[in-house]
């Protein structure tokens, strides 16, 4: 029998996310809002720390270096504002916390890759994601044709205002 928690973190938690393991190379599809747009950010590094795999606030740790500065994320898997986790890269690696990774630079930062079947690791479909996605999609689709209706009227009346001052001139 279930706790009434359990009940509650199992509503929350999506129905499948993607196998990531410490050392992984991921791009992380993040839904940004500023004022009333959305819009979806893609983060890519190696993911160096990975916490409570089986829970509904499973986390991951992301680092990239971004104009010679390192900068890290951390992104629960199981949250509304992450879409999707796509594994580019997969490394050999022996520990869970990679934080040694944080003072390497250059060609010491770089981790032994290893051969894995990419397309059965990111094959995880998550309906309500897609549909979000196909949602911004769609909403991005109409706001670029309401401006195109109205760059449009706006370019008829300054032609209609360019034949009436033509006319007027014969």
């Amino acid at each position: 029998m279930q706790s009434v928690i359990q009940k509650v973190e199992a509503k929350f938690k999506k129905s499948a996310v993607v196998d990531v393991q410490s050392g992984d190379t991921v791009k992380v599809h993040q839904k940004i809002r500023e004022g009333n747009k959305e819009r979806v950010q893609i983060f890519q590094g190696m993911v160096i720390r990975t916490d409570r795999k089986g829970s509904h606030t499973s986390r991951i740790t992301v680092r990239r270096i971004a104009s010679g500065i390192g900068v890290e994320k951390s992104f629960l898997l199981h949250s509304p504002l992450v879409l999707k986790v796509e594994v580019t890269k997969r490394s050999k690696v022996r520990r869970n916390y990679l934080t040694y990774m944080r003072e390497r630079t250059g060609k010491s930062a770089r981790l032994t890759s290893v051969d894995f079947d990419r397309n059965a690791v990111n094959s995880v479909h998550d309906v309500k994601a897609e549909e979000e996605e196909a949602k911004l999609a769609e909403e991005k689709a109409v706001a670029a044709e309401a401006e195109a209706a109205k760059k449009a009227a706006e370019e008829a009346a300054r032609e209609a205002k360019v034949q009436a001052a033509i006319a007027s001139h014969k």
